[in-house]
């Protein structure tokens, strides 16, 4: 039997490999894919496959991972599929094949970090593991992902970009090896069908929370680099504010267990929506650094709450044998659905109110704070165990 030490490795080595991938990812793609000789429109076009093909993709691993009952084998299988679709952007050339290989590799990447998720609260139900504290190795691979990328990818040959995540790949191939061979409670009867989630009031409310709070980041996301230059700061100095939300999102998660021990999901998810209220608020009226630096630490709230609180919303709240789907149906809707239709209107949003366009953000926010207190009840002594 692997120890709780041991296993809380294996799994913080296979967030910090999959963050790695996205860390080189999302800031240098568009270099690449420019260089592929696609324009604006077309990379954005790409981003936002990349987002909605997880509608279709991550229910179905989902269900066959609820019927299977394992997660290690599915994340090898996924792990090596991505990492072959990713060579075949090397000899390919025009939108068409791009977009083939994009939403290949959107499908099978994407469904990764779920299964991920779920595997990690499993892991924590049965060996009283910190979610939080594992989580974050995450966001430390990805601000040194990014980082280190920065100071090599930004001048190399765009092709060093795709190989360079292709190595990332390799390394999330090898962490799945390591992975333990957890085992969810099979089904008693015939599987349950994903409808048993639709049909669940309070899970819908669930998702529309989180999707109008993760909604709200896609201004700060897509623009507030341009924003904030188009503002007179310094390169450096805004490099310097993305870091801080990513480390204001880490000192969260190491405090994972106690937050959610003393709020418990619902307080989490309600936490983050007022955060976001006020962080986007500020954005939309100033961009003085002082003021931009002090709302950055709400990224803390506005992200990592949310991600702590629906993570154990989930695992108090899915049905028996609907664990995985739950998992794959809120990366699917809010991490897919919602944030895709957001982003192919963020553009035309940022273009026509510029800086105040954070202030609908706000609005949309405050739309999930409001939901959050219509969402359940929740065992938040499963959910301190799950932690």
């Amino acid at each position: 039997m692997i120890g709780r030490r041991r296993l809380s490795l294996r799994l913080a080595s296979l967030y910090a490999a999959l963050f790695t991938v996205i860390g080189i990812q999302l800031p240098f793609w568009p270099l690449y894919l420019s260089a592929k000789g696609l324009d604006a429109p077309q990379i954005g076009l790409l981003m936002a496959a990349g987002y909605l093909v997880k509608i279709f993709t991550n229910p179905l691993v989902g269900q066959i991972v609820d019927r299977r009952g394992d997660r290690r084998r599915p994340l090898l299988v996924l792990a090596a599929a991505s990492g072959l679709v990713l060579t075949g952007f090397a000899p390919a050339g025009g939108f068409w094949p791009l977009l083939g290989l994009t939403v290949l590799f959107g499908a099978s990447f994407s469904a990764m970090m779920p299964l991920a998720d779920s595997l990690t609260m499993l892991a924590g139900a049965s060996h009283r593991l910190d979610y939080g504290r594992i989580r974050l190795w995450g966001s430390l691979s990805f601000i040194a992902a990014s980082g280190l990328a920065g100071l090599f990818l930004v001048e190399a040959p765009p092709p060093a970009i795709l190989w360079s995540i292709v190595a990332a790949q390799l390394l999330v191939m090898a962490a799945c090896f390591g992975l333990p061979d957890l085992r969810g409670d099979p089904p008693s009867g015939p599987p349950r069908p994903l409808t048993a989630l639709l049909a669940d009031r309070g899970f819908l409310v669930f998702l529309a929370t989180t999707s109008a709070i993760q909604i709200s980041h896609m201004i700060y996301y897509g623009f507030a680099t341009l924003h904030w230059r188009a503002a007179g700061l310094s390169g450096p100095l805004i490099g310097a504010l993305w870091a801080e939300g990513v480390i204001a999102e880490v000192v969260l998660f190491a405090f994972g267990r106690r937050v959610v021990a003393r709020l418990g999901p619902r307080r989490l998810l309600a936490i983050a929506g007022a955060a976001g209220v006020l962080r986007w608020s500020v954005l939309g009226l100033t961009s003085d650094p002082w003021a931009v630096a002090a709302v950055q630490l709400l990224h803390a709230a506005t992200f990592g709450a949310t991600h702590l609180g629906a993570m154990h919303f989930i695992s108090a709240a899915a049905p028996a044998g609907l664990s995985a789907r739950a998992q794959a149906l809120y990366a699917s809707v809010t991490v897919g659905l919602a944030p895709g239709l957001a982003m192919l209107a963020a553009g035309g949003l940022y273009q026509a109110m510029a800086g105040q366009a954070f202030l609908v953000m706000g609005g949309v926010a405050g739309i999930g704070w409001a939901l959050s207190f219509a969402l359940p009840a929740t065992d938040n002594t499963q959910s301190e165990a799950a932690s």
